[in-house]
């Protein structure tokens, strides 16, 4: 299982520099990817192509970026360009529905039947991706549309995906799938069948399974859970993520963090692992010396 980092973005006149400098020690300590959400700072794509375009040498993945918001050939173009800017083989661009709070009450847009959405969404940005043309008229998005970006290779598509519709569709037409709030038992028992049998069946190779979860290695765990709580409390009353906490049988999302001594966390690390994550994106939430020793943890597991 591969070992990534999830990308702070901190607010300020400097935060592409300080992102840029996080980027590279990232990557000096042998990281393998970095990540950066979507949310309502930084546009992800955009950060991903000024800090990439100045620190070689490792993968960049969004995760993730809505997809209401941009039309298909748009967010293709976009990928393409960013690409392009920071070399071949290295972005990854993990998409999502979002959550109807946010696409609705946000954005305007509206959230019925969001997975035949994707299913639609994919049918133009995949083959832009690819380098091919496009003519499709669906439901809820449509395309006629070639783009002339020089991408010497399709950028590689995760799609953010939980339950079974979606993770069939994942494992059908993208490279993987992305997760959160999303433990192991869920991930052996739920996720893994589920998106491999779609990939094998469309004949494709097994697919990437990306878990990112919150981690902290630390004496206290009880202030961590504590800190976990403040942090990421929120998600458990989003629908998508607590039917994965109902599944794990997980009462809140601190209850998912990964909290405790360098021997524990490296079995909790070692069980997701087992249940078929390829890769584990670790999302720090402390600071000071339990920061050091998550990373130091993570550093000799890549």
């Amino acid at each position: 299982m591969h070992i990534g980092i999830m990308l702070t973005d901190r607010p300020g006149p400097d935060a592409l520099d300080r992102l840029a400098d996080d980027l590279a020690e990232i990557r000096d300590e042998g990281f393998t990817s970095a990540w950066l959400s979507q949310i309502f700072a930084l546009d992800a794509l955009t950060a991903l192509t000024v800090i990439g375009a100045r620190v070689p040498d490792i993968e960049l993945g969004t995760a993730v970026v809505p997809s209401y918001p941009r039309h298909p050939a748009v967010l293709a173009q976009q990928a393409r360009t960013a690409a392009l800017a920071i070399g071949p083989g290295r972005l990854t661009l993990g998409v999502g529905l979002s959550h109807q709070r946010v696409i609705e009450d946000v954005y305007g847009y509206d959230f019925a039947r969001p997975a035949a959405h994707m299913a639609e969404y994919l049918e133009v940005l995949l083959p832009l991706l690819a380098g091919e043309s496009v003519s499709f008229q669906g439901k809820t998005v449509s395309a006629q549309i070639a783009l002339t970006v020089p991408n010497p290779e399709p950028v590689p598509v995760l799609l953010a995906a939980l339950g079974p519709r979606m993770l069939r569709l994942a494992g059908q037409r993208t490279t993987g799938t992305t997760l959160w709030m999303t433990g192991p038992r869920t991930i052996a028992e739920h996720i893994t069948p589920t998106i491999t049998a779609a990939a094998a069946e469309a004949g494709k190779p097994a697919p990437r399974i990306v878990c990112a979860l919150p981690i902290c290695v630390t004496d206290d765990p009880d202030d961590a859970r504590d800190q976990a709580t403040q942090a990421f409390g929120f998600y458990g009353a989003l629908p998508s993520y607590r039917a994965m906490l109902d599944r794990e049988g997980a009462a809140t999302p601190a209850d998912l963090a990964i909290i405790g001594t360098e021997d524990e966390v490296a079995t909790r690390l070692r069980a997701i692992a087992d249940a078929g994550a390829t890769d584990f994106v670790a999302v720090p939430f402390t600071r000071g010396d339990s920061a050091k020793h998550t990373r130091s943890l993570l550093m000799s597991l890549d």
